[in-house]
């Protein structure tokens, strides 16, 4: 049974349990929260601390080093953009061919790395990502055509998809209930950290070759180096899965009983029950309903409405055009005639808007709801782009040379670091827990695969035509992104349930 179903692309993941309370231990367990939700012995009013909890947050920390390294991987090519478009001479159509290529490899790594860990346990799967994300940077940093790029970009994706599923199930697995909903958020502050750290590379990289992203540098060009770093935090990643152990849920579906129970007393503490809690374990396993796509058929267009809903969640998530700014943004401030280093420097400081604003959300998302603060990103999204519609339609180009009034110029600077913070504080995290939340549980698995493709496919359409859009007319580009944060608007109002407060058993 593939009991790790596949989850969505992760510049935007956020975990089902990321944003429950501090200390909350009552969540339901689903799909994706694979370990049972047995509370802790409770002392002085609050749950017991666990024996070990110093090493269990290194366990999560190393597991969410795929986390790291999925936000640096699907980043790091905003760096390199204009240097591939001139070293092999090609046009926006095929550049954005090679930049999408990795969503082909996420897709597929998402949709069977659930099927690999059960087969031959999550820690394997770690290994087998970090040997990928190696080689996907060596082979990117040093590709002797476009289709060779390409075709690395494709297994660095691959690699993308399982860290996007393997991190936070096994996270879940290992974590003592008391704090699963604390742990779970070092996935996606890893990946918010990854992207980041990625921008603040491309930076350094640059301005160590003079502001040239085809300046030389020890031998290999500015742009090899940039995607060629990620060697680094591939081998942290490949050497701490050799730290950490094993799953206990893979443990006991294996017959590895007693080293299961190992596990359990170092990470849940020496207080709990052990023959209950694996028993606990068995139990869950066994009682399992593995959802199919026939589970979600039955609706008055082919598909169950709640089902509808994921896929319109997923997909106004995409179209309004947030991962242009993160594979886009170092072309997109050249073209409107800001110099290489500066660009890089604003694609920085919105990574650095994009932790503050997924921080935000997870704090507020129980707080204020789930539809509150998508309806709060949605306004703000929609004013950010419009404003950088206006002030990208004063771009002119005269003797070669592309520039913008300085008035429009710092309009649209404000407008992207303000759509990237409305987006990150709204819906960069509450879609998936929305998703995770509103899927009725016997269809909750399959439902979330049909949103997840549904989000591979708009993130696919919005990073192959943003090239092509932005030749024919930038401001044009913006205009249509704008359309889509206004549209989300009433889909909203009308069609997304609220979830605040709710038991997963009560949706139906």
């Amino acid at each position: 049974m593939n009991r790790l179903a596949p989850l969505p692309p992760g510049l935007q993941w956020c975990p089902i349990l990321t944003c429950a309370p501090l200390g909350r231990t009552d969540e339901t367990p689903t799909e994706h929260t694979l370990t049972s939700t047995a509370k802790a012995p409770a002392t002085g009013g609050g749950p017991a601390r666990p024996d070990h909890l110093g090493h269990v947050i290194f366990i999560t920390a190393a597991a969410a080093m795929g986390g790291f390294l999925f936000g640096y991987d699907s980043s790091v090519i905003n760096g390199a953009v204009v240097a591939v478009r001139d070293r092999f001479e090609v046009g926006s159509e095929a550049l954005a061919q090679v930049i999408a290529a990795a969503l082909i490899g996420c897709a597929i790594g998402a949709a069977t790395a659930g099927r690999i860990a059960d087969r031959i346990g999550r820690i394997r799967c770690m290994q087998i990502a970090s040997v990928l994300f190696t080689a996907s940077a060596l082979g990117s940093a040093l590709p002797f055509a476009l289709w060779d790029l390409a075709m690395w970009r494709v297994v660095g994706g691959f690699a993308i998809g399982m860290a996007s599923v393997i991190g936070p199930a096994y996270i879940a697995e290992v974590s003592p209930p008391a704090y699963r909903g604390r742990l779970a958020s070092f996935q996606q502050a890893a990946i918010v950290i990854g992207i980041a750290v990625s921008q603040l590379v491309n930076w350094g990289i640059l301005n160590l070759a003079d502001g040239e992203q085809r300046g030389v540098v020890g031998g290999l060009e500015a742009w090899q180096w940039m995607l060629g770093v990620m060697v680094v935090p591939a081998a942290l990643y490949g050497l701490l899965s050799f730290a950490i152990p094993e799953s206990p849920r893979f443990l006991i579906s294996v017959g590895r009983t007693e080293q299961a129970r190992k596990v359990l007393s170092e990470v849940e503490g020496s207080h709990i029950d052990l023959d209950a809690r694996v028993s606990e374990i068995e139990l869950a396993m066994r009682s399992e309903h593995r959802s199919t796509f026939k589970d979600l058929l039955g609706g008055r267009f082919g598909l169950l409405p709640i089902v509808w809903v994921g896929i319109g969640l997923s997909v106004f998530q995409q179209l309004v055009g947030i991962n242009v700014i993160f594979y886009y943004s170092s072309s997109l401030w050249q073209s409107v005639g800001i110099d290489p280093s500066s660009s890089f420097l604003y694609s920085f400081t919105t990574s650095i808007i994009n932790i503050i604003g997924t921080v935000i959300a997870m704090i507020f998302v129980d707080r204020l709801g789930r539809k509150p603060l998508a309806l709060i990103g949605s306004v703000g999204m929609a004013v950010s782009l419009a404003a950088a519609a206006w002030a990208f339609s004063y771009k002119t180009e005269i003797a070669g040379e592309i520039s913008m009034p300085e008035t429009q110029g710092t309009v649209a600077l404000v407008a992207a670091h303000s759509f990237v913070l409305f987006f990150a504080l709204s819906w960069g995290v509450v879609v998936w827990v929305l998703l995770g939340e509103m899927f009725p549980n016997r269809i909750r698995a399959a439902a979330l695969g049909v949103a997840a493709a549904a989000q591979w496919v708009a993130n696919w359409v919005i990073t192959v035509t943003f090239p092509t859009l932005s030749d024919w007319n930038l401001s044009g580009a913006y205009v249509i992104y704008t359309a889509f944060a206004l549209l989300s608007i009433p889909f909203i109002l009308k069609w997304v349930p609220e979830t605040k407060g709710k038991a997963l058993e009560e949706m139906g």
